[in-house]
């Protein structure tokens, strides 16, 4: 289809009353009938360096599975997953050449704050992806706790079917690996879907980082991300929430300080649920102890609260900027207020534990990630 034509399309489709996101669908579908000068590759344990011809190699005697294929041989999945040991790293893939990552489906099973994701572009020694499993797929409040999410970026489907849509270009190879921090030997069944095909030197490159403050210090504003440099664009927020007092904890403001702006934003939000494209609480209700919300998963955001025993009360947000993403040219930082109420109409200034995941495209070569918390400063405890 001629983009000028489905460009009118699309206007005359809005105007009809189609939602952006069907009209958005019906894009991907109008480009299925067009040739690509692309080859279509993918990275399992099946074939972990996604070669032509070469998945569902493995023979019994190096297979994950083999005592379940052991009737059967070879080419009856008889390497579906790999097991990482405590404290090992393992590198889930490696690509050599120019390509496009297009999709991640992953299911993993241990801590997922302590199973480190990290994705490293066009020979980068520093990774331009570093976060825990979970938070990366907006799930980050652990393993039996995973939201169901679907949206455009993101899907988390039953019971922890993680699926990332985010395009990862790369120009000359990438690699992706996952470090077990934790105490028991983590197991990941997962799929790298990519298509090897020329990358323009100007395309930019994908980045995610995590951070995460518990508690947040009185008065203290959390930051999302900082020490952005160079240019590109902001398309992601992922915030795990959780309210350490009683009361409404998501009265905050985000604030977006793009290049060279110091104490005042250009962009400030009017708070934490309204960010996320929610309102008035999410519909907060409270019977007692006890509080309920109203979650939702939509194409561009989501909010769900997760049920916990324990005095604090857990929630996941996410808002993915596909139409609408945040513009930089010099630098970047992103922070968000923690604040509830208090007696006579009063802010109250929070001491939340919270946990962020930025998402992001720039130009290489980006300024080195923070260290990541210590282990005891990443965990989840009940």
């Amino acid at each position: 289809m001629n983009k000028s034509l489905f460009a009118s399309m699309s206007i005359i489709l809005v105007a009809l009353g189609w939602p952006l996101v069907a009209v958005s669908q019906t894009a991907a579908l109008g480009q299925l009938c067009q040739l690509k000068n692309a080859e279509t590759r993918s990275i399992s344990p099946e074939n972990f360096t996604g070669e032509k011809g070469k998945g569902g190699m493995a023979t019994l005697e190096e297979g994950s599975a083999s005592r379940a294929a052991r009737e059967l041989g070879q080419g009856w999945k008889v390497n579906p997953y790999v097991r990482i040991e405590p404290g090992a790293t393992f590198t889930l893939g490696e690509i050599s050449g120019s390509g496009v990552i297009n999709h991640i489906w992953m299911t993993p099973v241990g801590d997922y704050r302590l199973m480190i994701l990290r994705f490293y572009w066009d020979g980068e020694t520093e990774p331009s992806v570093e976060v825990p499993v979970g938070d990366f797929f907006a799930a980050g409040w652990g393993m039996g706790k995973e939201p169901r999410i679907t949206s455009l970026a993101v899907c988390v489907n039953p019971r922890s079917g993680f699926n990332s849509y985010w395009q990862m270009p790369f120009r000359t190879g990438c690699r992706v690996t996952m470090e077990n921090r934790g105490e028991k030997r983590a197991t990941v069944y997962y799929q790298i879907d990519y298509s090897l095909e020329d990358v323009a030197e100007s395309t930019p490159c994908f980045h995610a980082q995590f951070r995460r403050v518990n508690p947040l210090p009185e008065k203290e504003v959390y930051t999302i991300v900082d020490g952005i440099r160079g240019v590109g664009h902001y398309v992601g927020t992922y915030l795990a929430h959780g309210a350490n007092s009683p009361g409404w904890w998501g009265e905050g403001e985000i604030k977006f300080f793009i290049d060279g702006d110091v104490e005042f934003p250009t962009i400030c939000g009017t708070g934490e649920e309204d960010y996320f494209c929610g309102s008035y609480g999410y519909n907060e209700q409270q019977d007692g102890d006890i509080y309920t919300y109203e979650s939702f998963t939509s194409p561009y955001t989501g909010f769900y609260h997760v049920p916990h025993d324990g005095a604090q009360r857990r929630f996941g947000q996410y808002r993915w900027h596909i139409t609408d993403p945040v513009l930089f040219k010099q630098d970047l930082r992103v922070t968000i207020q923690s604040l509830g109420w208090q007696s006579e109409g009063r802010y109250l200034p929070l001491q939340d534990d919270l946990a962020s995941v930025a998402y992001w495209y720039q130009t290489e070569p980006h300024s080195p990630f923070p260290k990541l918390p210590e282990k005891e400063q990443l965990v989840i405890k009940d």
